[in-house]
């Protein structure tokens, strides 16, 4: 049953609400989650996103506040972390005082890998960084430039990240990824596992063509951007981490990149854990990776 104030009693609520605001009895400065979504020309659909915005940032103005661009997994959305935890998980550590304060955006990827897809019908790269970062970073009050910008990513999500910070190192200043979906089989062994019906494989012959499309697989293919663009990179904060009972083997993956960063010499922090590719797994190690782009974005200041 549905119980409907009348005009005097909302009135009366309201006045309520605004005498306690006024008199700090109730916070006017908590973290939010801001979701909205923008209509895209490069991509001619609406994407939605979602934007955390710390405690004060309603507030506070004008200060300008670090971003970090999040990339959900296959299958999740722009909304799959916040409500699963990781809202609630930042703000405590916010209120450890273990984070900087800095905004989260998480845009919807569907199964896009977050690259331009083979046959340019869906092109998702060009559409975040010609249109989506553009947006953003007019909206929101936030540090223009390189030292101000840094991405994470959890599954395919991590392989976004990762290409988008190897292929474009002057754009970001940090990027981290949990269970990076980086697969280590050639474009060969994909092509004859999409004609056994592979899963997964459907998944990658819509996004790098069927067969493989190889100049467009190499030219997003994270090992071989790690050392084409291992100078510039050497200027940006790496972490990734993995757990070494991946559902799918994408431990193997985050083995060799460590290996290719390793020869050509560029900084990271590779975390192998014991775990699977859950989002139990991801939570437990979220804080982490919040912590590693708290001290990131205070070493660009």
């Amino acid at each position: 049953m549905t119980t409907r104030l009348t005009h005097y009693q909302k009135i009366r609520w309201l006045t309520i609400l605004l005498y306690c605001l006024s008199n700090g009895l109730i916070s006017s400065a908590q973290s939010r989650i801001d979701c909205s979504a923008m209509n895209s020309r490069i991509l001619k659909r609406a994407v939605r996103y979602c934007v955390y915005l710390p405690e004060g940032y309603d507030t506070s103005a004008p200060r300008r506040y670090p971003l970090l661009y999040l990339l959900h997994g296959l299958g999740d959305n722009e909304q799959t972390l916040f409500n699963s935890g990781g809202w609630t998980l930042i703000d405590d550590l916010r209120h450890q005082h273990k984070l900087e304060d800095f905004l989260i955006v998480a845009p919807q990827g569907w199964r896009s890998f977050y690259i331009n897809s083979a046959d340019g019908s869906f092109p998702y790269s060009d559409f975040f960084l010609r249109e989506f970062m553009p947006h953003i970073e007019g909206k929101y009050r936030v540090v223009p430039g390189r030292s101000g910008r840094a991405l994470t990513g959890i599954s395919m999500g991590g392989y976004g990240a990762l290409r988008f910070t190897f292929a474009y190192p002057e754009l970001f200043s940090a990027v981290s990824a949990e269970s990076a979906a980086l697969i280590t089989d050639t474009p060969q062994q994909l092509d004859a596992a999409m004609r056994s019906g592979h899963p997964l494989a459907s998944v990658l012959a819509a996004v790098f063509g069927h067969p493989i499309n190889i100049p467009h697989w190499d030219a997003n293919d994270p090992f071989l951007l790690a050392q084409k663009n291992a100078a510039e990179l050497r200027k940006v904060a790496i972490y990734f981490n993995c757990g070494q009972e991946d559902n799918y083997g994408f431990e193997k993956g985050a083995a060799k990149l460590n290996q290719e960063l390793n020869s050509v010499h560029v900084p990271h922090e590779y975390r192998p854990y014991p775990g699977d590719h859950s989002i139990e797994y991801f939570l437990s190690h979220f804080e982490e990776v919040m912590e590693f782009h708290s001290r990131a974005f205070r070493l660009t200041k």
